[in-house]
């Protein structure tokens, strides 16, 4: 998590080195995204055929091999647009097999009581690395030397990581199926979740919100505010590294705050409310030149979103059979990520015609309206209480 926070920010801050220009940005953030969605659902099936154990291991030895490859080719001085964007590519792959891998171990290794305390340590630990301390010190690492000395770094977090891998006792029971039982064929694996999706109302709509989320949202954040930061403040690097830092920390208190407390009886509206309220603050974002204002907006944006994920989360290991938890698991991050992509690809371009404060505004006001909608089609507050977690 601490190499991925930092990765985040060394990608982004080693293209604009090589091409100040949103578009090549979009173009590496695009490939990112491609390689996730494309192969998340495959990801899932192997999650529940293969030990997940092995998979996440493999998974870490890739992300070590492509990182340590970008940061070689920096220190040369030989790294090009189209390394950044195969490199990309290649740990959005990775990424896909590891998430439904990741989601489908923790309810083989715990006792459904203990999911939502699990899954809000995972949702304080992440947040604090990967989007707090990782984005921070790539940022000051990045400042004072060269993005290529912030990729070795995490080349060599990576390479930690991996030893620590290796090294964990495997879980007794970590691979969903037994050798020597009958395998249903991928494609009806497959054909399996996506009708428990579409049988699902929560499931199903709380998956079209977040695709909708996801394309007005996410390739703003990840592709214009690198650029807002270096515009409006003096160290851009930096402050872009400290405005993640918030978002972060943010992340880790809603995390904290919901798993230290029993399931909401009202999860379903919790959840929604949390996700689409909690995007208004983008508005200040496109807005605002206080740093002050703008890391404030982002802790916001943080708190709503950990405390949501972390339902989330619970919700799916409670609600989802656990033999169907790796496919219902990757075609969550198929459907919500689908338009990834998309919306990496055409922000860049986009900004050049339209104001980044008016896409801000878009961001932060879309998501409101679609939440609740899908709160009153998907009627969640009758689910919720026909199908108590507490």
């Amino acid at each position: 998590s601490f190499a991925e926070g930092m990765w985040s920010v060394v990608m982004a801050l080693q293209v604009i080195a090589i091409d100040n220009d949103p578009a090549s940005l979009s173009l590496v953030a695009t490939c990112l995204g491609v390689g996730l969605v494309a192969f998340v659902l495959v990801g899932g099936i192997a999650a529940d055929r293969i030990n997940q154990r092995t998979i996440i291991i493999a998974v870490e030895t890739v992300n070590f091999l492509t990182v340590s490859t970008v940061a070689a080719l920096g220190l040369l001085g030989t790294l090009k647009i189209w390394h950044m964007a195969l490199a990309a590519g290649i740990l959005g792959i990775a990424a896909a097999f590891f998430f439904p891998a990741y989601s489908a171990i923790l309810p083989r290794i715990l006792p459904p009581e203990q999911l939502l305390a699990a899954n809000g340590v995972e949702g304080v630990v992440r947040p604090v690395f990967q989007r707090s301390v990782g984005p921070a010190v790539a940022g000051m690492v990045i400042g004072a030397t060269i993005p290529a000395v912030g990729a070795v770094v995490v080349a060599a977090l990576f390479g930690l990581g991996l030893a620590l891998l290796v090294t964990t006792r495997p879980a007794a029971d970590s691979t969903a199926r037994q050798p020597n039982t009958a395998q249903p064929h991928v494609l009806r694996d497959l054909r399996d979740g996506f009708a428990f999706m579409v049988r699902t109302p929560w499931l199903l709509w709380t998956l079209l919100f977040a695709s909708l989320f996801v394309l007005v949202v996410l390739g703003p954040i990840e592709v214009l505010l690198p650029f807002i930061a270096q515009d409006r403040f003096a160290d851009g690097a930096r402050a872009y590294g400290f405005i993640l830092a918030f978002f972060g920390f943010g992340s880790a208190l809603g995390a904290l705050a919901v798993s230290s407390r029993r399931m909401p009886r009202r999860y379903l509206t919790t959840m929604m409310a949390m996700w689409g309220l909690g995007s208004v603050p983008l508005v200040v974002v496109g807005y605002t030149s206080s740093f002050g204002w703008m890391a404030l907006a982002t802790f916001v944006i943080g708190v709503t979103d950990g405390a949501g994920m972390v339902i989330w989360g619970t919700l799916l290991q409670r609600r989802v059979p656990t033999d169907m938890l790796g496919r219902v698991s990757s075609l969550d991050f198929f459907v919500s990520l689908a338009f990834m992509p998309l919306s990496f690809a055409i922000v860049g371009p986009l900004s050049k015609v339209i104001s980044m404060e008016t896409i801000f505004a878009v961001a932060g006001l879309v998501p409101v309206l679609v939440a609740a909608v899908a709160l009153t089609v998907a009627r969640m507050p009758r689910d919720e209480l026909a199908h108590p977690l507490r």
